[in-house]
């Protein structure tokens, strides 16, 4: 398995809205994907609708079928990505995007039962050209970093971890949104004692925040 942190520099936001889909809330869209098991940039090649099955009334179930074309994983399985799966529209929390084999992408999500990786507007996706050098920097330099930690979700106050290699997420909790502050500036790294923490900063973690310091 390849790795990454969870958190890079960033001013993501769900790449489009609908008041069906509301990440973290009680509606379709219930639960933003923290951690992402699969980190990658990828161009998308080709878009097809794809039948999955029937529902419990014999209507068709419809997913949307993006073929990629991995340029570099950052986390997830040995093998590349071929393909990632998303919601027939937004209203169900379905992700577009450009197929013109031009447009690079940041894209996380998650691998499901069946091995395929799925997106929903939860997930941060980012066009790659909008990315900074310095978040990609971060990106090739922190995935290692944090492959033995754990990010636990906060689902309301108060709360706490229960073990130490746990960082706590609470942007959803505190700020109401999926990508708050600590999605955007800090990851979840290990210390030198096997205890992880959110550190934020582009360079190398210093002695002191490996030892005993807090962010």
């Amino acid at each position: 398995m390849r790795c990454a942190c969870r958190s890079i520099q960033s001013q993501a936001k769900p790449l489009s809205t609908s008041s069906r889909c509301v990440c973290g809330g009680a509606n379709l869209c219930s639960a933003p994907s923290l951690p992402p098991t699969i980190v990658i940039r990828a161009k998308v090649v080709a878009v097809q609708e794809v039948v999955s099955g029937n529902d419990i009334y014999g209507n068709p179930i419809k997913t949307i079928q993006y073929d990629i074309k991995q340029i570099k994983m950052f986390k997830g399985p040995d093998q590349d990505i071929e393909a990632i799966f998303t919601a027939p529209s937004s209203a169900v929390c379905g992700v577009t995007l450009e197929t013109n084999r031009k447009n690079e992408y940041l894209i996380t999500g998650k691998a499901e039962a069946d091995g395929k990786m799925h997106v929903t507007l939860c997930d941060l996706i980012m066009p790659w050209d909008t990315i900074s050098s310095a978040q990609k920097r971060s990106l090739n330099l922190r995935y290692q970093m944090g492959c033995e930690c754990k990010i636990t979700h906060c689902p309301v106050l108060p709360c706490s971890i229960s073990a130490p290699e746990e960082c706590l997420w609470t942007d959803l909790v505190i700020e109401k949104q999926v990508f708050g502050r600590q999605a955007k500036y800090y990851s979840c790294m290990k210390r030198a004692d096997g205890s992880c923490s959110w550190y934020r900063g582009m360079a190398p973690p210093k002695k002191e925040f490996m030892e005993t310091e807090d962010p």
